[in-house]
């Protein structure tokens, strides 16, 4: 295969024939006449012929010059064609965003709705997952536990005990231990979080110096989000997370009759695929979510 002329050489002489003069293909490519003129006779000399004819104050392509002009311009079209279905790919993919499915539906939702708002050219995509890991189609993963591999810490929740106002007003409970006869509900994380202490009524009462409860728990649910619901609804008291909490408190459809807590085991972290940092606006929605782990941290 023959060696190609440099590529600038090529790119010097496509813009004189295209625009007619060494002047505007200079203006065109920010260098002087003189560097065209000089990367066009370098074209010639590799070529073994003339391209370009001065006729007057003007120049023209002659017969060769024309068909490799011809040549040229398609060329550097397809190079053109080339980048484009990459460049689309890369600004309309959303970047993906997996969390477990409460963290998902409580708190990943509304904060990844005001990074939308701020940042509509670089949509977002969030799903929920019981293991969410970063690689593999996702580019950031909101887990419970310490980082693995590219990550970092977010912030560590904290359980409280919350419930609707008219459910707190029907049993007015005096102090802490009689909220525990009220009606409880109750959540079971799944086993693979058994490592890592999941918080219950029995450790929240005994870090608070209270007997345990005493009565089964109304209903138990399997994730955190269908509780908070729940006490929504007024079924009953949750030990909630109180980041997973906040629109539901912030809103008053739940109280803290006593603003007693038990702080989770682990951290809340994130994790990245090197390659959600390659994708437009990636470096920025992963120091975005970082901030507002921090100001939950603050909270």
């Amino acid at each position: 295969m023959a060696r190609l002329p440099q590529l600038r050489a090529m790119e010097s002489f496509e813009a004189v024939g295209r625009l007619g003069s060494v002047a505007a293909a200079a203006a065109e490519l920010g260098v002087t006449a003189g560097a065209v003129s000089q990367q066009v006779r370098r074209l010639e000399a590799h070529l073994g012929v003339t391209l370009l004819e001065r006729q007057g104050r003007g120049l023209e392509l002659t017969r060769w010059g024309r068909l490799y002009h011809a040549g040229l311009a398609d060329g550097f079209a397809r190079l053109a064609e080339a980048e484009r279905p990459l460049r689309a790919a890369m600004e309309g993919a959303p970047l993906v965003v997996s969390g477990l499915p409460t963290v998902a539906a409580k708190w990943l939702g509304r904060v990844l709705y005001d990074w939308a708002r701020a940042h509509p050219e670089w949509p977002v995509r969030l799903i929920s997952e019981d293991d969410p890991r970063a690689g593999a189609g996702v580019d950031f993963a909101m887990c419970f536990g310490a980082p693995e591999g590219q990550g970092a810490t977010l912030f560590t929740d904290e359980a409280v005990p919350a419930c609707a106002p008219a459910l707190l007003a029907a049993h007015a409970p005096v102090g802490p231990e009689e909220l525990l006869d009220m009606p409880l509900l109750r959540i079971d994380w799944s086993a693979q979080y058994d490592r890592f202490t999941p918080p219950g009524w029995e450790p929240w009462a005994a870090l608070n110096g209270l007997p345990p409860p005493q009565a089964t728990p109304v209903m138990s649910f399997a994730q955190t989000a269908a509780a908070i619901d729940a006490a929504v609804a007024g079924q009953g008291v949750v030990l909630g997370q109180r980041a997973m909490m906040h629109e539901a408190l912030v809103t008053g459809q739940l109280v803290v009759p006593f603003d007693l807590g038990l702080p989770l085991s682990q951290p809340y972290s994130l994790g990245w695929s090197r390659e959600a940092l390659e994708k437009p606006g990636g470096t920025a929605l992963r120091d975005w979510l970082v901030a507002r782990g921090r100001e939950e941290r603050k909270a």
